[in-house]
């Protein structure tokens, strides 16, 4: 492997494996959080998750590619530390605390990665691939808002406090 192409292919897959493992996790995550509004966001994310998925696979498509085997590190070591953390609380706004900061360690690795196969898909010339991806990474972004916003709104109020009354 030494080309750009190559490269950008092996990016592709990389973010097919991430996308998979990032769907797993939430629906462990789902089952385990207990705010209504953080319950019904992982919801809407498993389905927009799978639609990213899609895309990366009609992106390796057009060029030329298959996902395969390949299996994102970086993701599978994110997804097992927020697993080791969820471990350590009870269900409650501190677990669900736990579970969005998961959550938008995830989200920023992605949008990393998208921002960076953009970019390369753009030099390539790959306008249709480009465009895929571009779509995903302002999905990346919107999302990684929302958890912030579901945070500051519900899930932190409720484990300050939860922290009070204890």
């Amino acid at each position: 492997m030494n080309s750009l192409n190559d490269m950008m292919i092996d990016q592709l897959k990389d973010a097919y494996s991430a996308e998979k493992q990032a769907i797993q996790a939430m629906r462990k995550m789902m089952r385990k959080a207990s705010d209504a509004e953080l319950k019904k966001g992982i919801e809407a994310h498993i389905e927009q998750s799978e639609e990213q998925r899609d895309r990366v696979e009609q992106a390796l498509q057009k060029l030329g590619a298959r996902p395969g085997r390949k299996v994102c590190e970086a993701m599978r070591g994110l997804v097992e530390e927020g697993q080791h953390e969820m471990e350590e609380y009870e269900k409650g706004p501190v677990l669900d605390l736990v579970m969005v900061a998961s959550q938008q360690r995830m989200e920023h690795y992605e949008i990393a990665a998208y921002g960076t196969m953009v970019e390369l898909s753009d030099a390539l010339g790959e306008k249709e691939v480009a465009d895929l991806l571009r779509k995903t990474l302002e999905e990346e972004k919107t999302q990684d808002e929302l958890l912030t916003e579901v945070t500051r709104s519900s899930i932190l109020p409720a484990a300050l406090k939860q922290a009070e009354a204890a």
